[in-house]
């Protein structure tokens, strides 16, 4: 199993998970050229997509799902909340319910109902059912629940939202609205919380860490390095870009 990313940021994110003949695509915020373009870069093609899942209706995960899904003729998955904010009446989409898992070729995969200011948010577990493998994607999430913990416990691989640093939220440029969207209940994981979650599940064969989401104005990679390196017993993180995202990394 291994994962990549086309950009993860909030001017687009698109995540890829694959196995031999098995490859989906998690959200598309980009438009139908630009995830061209930065798919050709994995040595991709579209027509090599299985399935897109879906996590929510904000426009830099979901803007370019309908029209990618309509061009290539790739099943897509959805919750219905999301679906309704998202797509045109006539557009079809398989229903996916938090905690309820689904199959789609060689992956068992959990939707995980996350606390998001969206219509029916979800974020994804993935379960390679031949290797016994799990990656767990976890971003916009506006805090951690005893269900999230329970869900993303004992992975073997995790991409993991650090949102904003506190001081860097606090001090921004940003309107007070926006920074209480960002930093409540339903917005964003901090490094904080991030980091919390971290020590509250079993990462004893975590051997693949991916920090994602970074805000560009509200957090600095080089921060998000030094308080994961306080963390004993993890992997070294992958820095997620919103230009380039990253490479295929084997879970």
């Amino acid at each position: 199993m291994r994962i990549a990313s086309l950009g993860s940021g909030s001017k687009g994110n698109a995540t890829l998970v694959s196995h031999e003949e098995t490859t989906i695509l998690i959200d598309c915020g980009f438009s139908l050229r630009q995830f061209e373009l930065r798919l050709s870069k994995l040595d991709l093609a579209p027509e090599n997509i299985n399935a897109i899942l879906l996590t929510h209706e904000h426009s830099d995960h979901g803007a370019g799902v309908e029209r990618l899904a309509t061009r290539y003729d790739i099943s897509v998955w959805s919750t219905t909340g999301t679906a309704r904010a998202v797509f045109d009446s006539s557009f079809t989409y398989q229903v996916v319910s938090g905690g309820q898992s689904i199959k789609i070729g060689c992956f068992d995969i959990l939707p995980v109902t996350v606390p998001h200011d969206a219509g029916e948010p979800v974020q994804y577990v993935f379960h390679h059912v031949a290797s016994g493998k799990r990656l767990g994607i976890l971003t916009d999430t506006g805090h951690i629940t005893a269900h999230i913990i329970q869900a993303y416990d004992h992975l073997d691989g995790l991409l993991l939202e650090f949102n904003y640093d506190q001081t860097m939220l606090d001090t921004g440029p940003y309107p007070f609205p926006v920074k209480q969207r960002i930093s409540g209940d339903l917005g964003h994981l901090s490094n904080d919380q991030s980091l919390k979650l971290l020590r509250q599940i079993d990462t004893s064969s975590l051997n693949c860490l991916i920090a994602g989401h970074i805000s560009a104005k509200n957090n600095c990679p080089n921060i998000v390095s030094q308080q994961l390196s306080q963390l004993d017993d993890i992997p070294s993180p992958v820095l997620a870009d919103q230009e380039s995202g990253f490479g295929w990394i084997t879970v």
